[in-house]
Parts: structure tokens; C-alpha cells; sequence
């Protein structure tokens, strides 16, 4: 049998903090524990915000940590074809739909929505609300189109629903918010029309995960709780584009002292800034609290 492969995947776009920290020792320490490959992975598809200093900064705090990974990295940035094929298969099957509604225009319609129906519009569990297909008619689609002004590629959830067979499920080895773990049932639909592309960044985090993860072989993921509910759109593009479902693991989160999830925007969780501070690799580990209690609530320091 082939080894099981997991994959630590920042973005550069602002210094690792300790939760980072957490995720990149959960996934290392599982692929230990199961005699497996560990892989970086540098998901920088939003070349605006992405800086090489960021991803250079990556590496030594992981190195610092005691990481090690296979080489070479794979690079989002580099494998826009790759995406982009996927979004051509998901459009010859007429499950795309070009959105050139403006967020303001799209709010409005909502609003004037709910005073109709007298009823709150569906949200996503973000707390986004859906985008309905029809916020603008053909002929001003037309002339966005012909100006080519600024767009978004969204899935028509309804129609890539009608190609599912039936429920969709992932193996979750981890636990969910409400304590799930086993076959745990996906629920694409509470997404609505989630973006896939857009015209300055021609992919989405949906597609390019989904994507690597076949490509670079990975079995299993190990993220945060953050992204639990996002598993079910993962799920829905893995079923409508051929691609096998890795094992899902959703570890805790770290919060701050006021309860918020840590923010790369926080300079004193950068793993830099505690470094400069002058703690030690062993000592981060055992602040994420991966010594004492693997799965104990963990706050980062004042």
C-alpha cells in the first residue's frame, strides 16, 4: 500500500501566528504517527495580497519548528492551467454562471427580497447571504459583458446538485462543531452560489484545494474548524469533477485573550515576534498546548 500523505497549505499573506503554528505540528505529527509523507503547499492564487517575503518568512518558521517537507513546493501561482481546466469541465456541463452584479446591487436585491416575502434570505454558514441567479436581467448582463466590466464565476448550486446522485459524505477522523466525527453528511446546498473565479483572480480557494489535493496525492487533510463547513462544497467539486474524497480531520482553533480566532493582522502571535522575543521551538509547542493536552482549548499570549 502506498503511504498516506497529508499537506500543511498557508497563503502569504501576512506572518504565521500560533495558529498556524498548531496546524502545520497537528498534520506534521499525524504524518509521522502514520509513517507518512509530509507536504508544503503555498496556496498564493491572490497575487495582490501575496508577498515573496511572506512565503520566504514561511519557511523559516517552519524550519525553526522542526519541520521538514518534500521538495519542490507546489505554488498555486504557478498552476493556474491546472484550475482553469476544471473550470472549463464544470462549464462545458452548464454548471457556471457569469455574476457581473456588484455587491452593493446584490445586498439591494436581497433586501427588496425579504420585504416581499416578509422572510429572512437564506445565509451561508458564514453568515453571507446566497446570491440569487437573477439580480440582473439578460440585456444588462449583455452590456456588462460587452464593456467587459468586472465578474465573478459562480456555481450554479441547483443545477451541480441535479448531478449528484444522492448524499454526499466525508470521513471525518477529527470532530465537528457539534461533536460529529465518522461519515459525516455534506451540505453543499447551505452554500448557495459559492464563487469559483473571478476576472482579477481566474480561480478560488474551492477549486484550487480540490485540485492539488488529487494532483499531489493527498489522503488525508488536517485544517482547522474554520473550515469544516467548507468540506461540503470541497465535496460536491470532488463528486462533479471525478476526484477522490482525502480523510478530513478539522483540529481546534486558537483564540485570543478576548475569545477571537487568531488574525495574521495580530503581530503578537507572529511566530517571528515570539521568536524575537526570544521563546524557543519547544516552548511554542507546548504554548499551542500539542505537549500536555493535544485537544485542550489553547489562548494565545497577552
Amino acid at each position: 500500500m502506498s503511504r498516506p500523505v497529508f499537506r500543511f497549505a498557508p497563503s502569504p499573506n501576512g506572518p504565521l501566528h500560533l495558529g498556524h503554528a498548531l496546524a502545520a505540528l497537528t498534520a506534521y505529527r499525524a504524518a509521522e504517527t502514520a509513517g507518512g509523507r509530509f507536504l508544503l503547499r503555498i496556496e498564493d492564487i491572490d497575487t495582490t495580497r501575496c508577498r515573496a517575503e511572506y512565503e520566504a518568512a514561511i519557511h523559516d518558521d517552519l524550519a525553526w519548528l522542526g519541520l521538514d517537507w518534500e521538495k519542490p513546493v507546489r505554488k498555486q501561482s504557478e498552476h493556474f492551467d491546472d484550475y482553469r481546466q476544471a473550470l472549463d469541465r464544470l462549464q462545458a456541463m452548464g454548471l457556471l454562471y457569469t455574476c457581473y452584479a456588484s455587491r452593493s446591487e446584490i445586498a439591494a436585491d436581497i433586501a427588496a427580497r425579504e420585504v416581499v416575502s416578509g422572510q429572512s434570505w437564506p445565509r451561508d454558514p458564514d453568515g453571507a447571504a446566497h446570491v440569487p441567479k437573477d439580480v440582473l436581467d439578460a440585456r444588462e448582463v449583455a452590456k456588462r459583458a460587452a464593456a467587459g466590466a468586472p465578474f465573478s464565476l459562480r456555481l450554479d448550486m441547483a443545477a451541480a446538485l441535479e448531478r449528484v446522485p444522492g448524499p454526499l459524505h466525508w470521513l471525518e477522523s477529527g470532530t465537528g462543531p457539534e461533536g460529529e466525527t465518522g461519515e459525516v453528511r455534506a451540505d453543499p446546498a447551505a452554500w448557495g452560489n459559492v464563487v469559483l473565479a473571478r476576472k482579477d483572480i481566474p480561480t478560488s480557494y474551492h477549486i484550487a484545494v480540490v485540485i492539488d489535493d488529487e494532483l499531489q496525492e493527498i489522503t488525508h487533510v488536517v485544517r482547522g474548524h474554520d473550515l469544516y463547513h467548507a468540506t461540503s462544497v470541497h465535496r460536491l467539486l470532488q463528486e462533479l469533477l471525478d476526484l477522490p474524497a482525502p480523510i478530513y480531520r478539522h483540529h481546534r482553533l486558537l483564540n485570543d485573550p478576548a475569545g477571537r480566532k487568531l488574525s495574521k493582522s495580530d503581530g503578537d502571535t507572529g511566530l517571528g515576534a515570539l521568536r524575537r522575543r526570544g521563546l524557543t521551538a519547544a516552548e511554542i509547542v507546548d504554548l499551542v498546548g500539542l505537549v500536555s493536552d493535544r485537544e485542550t482549548p489553547a489562548t494565545a499570549p497577552r
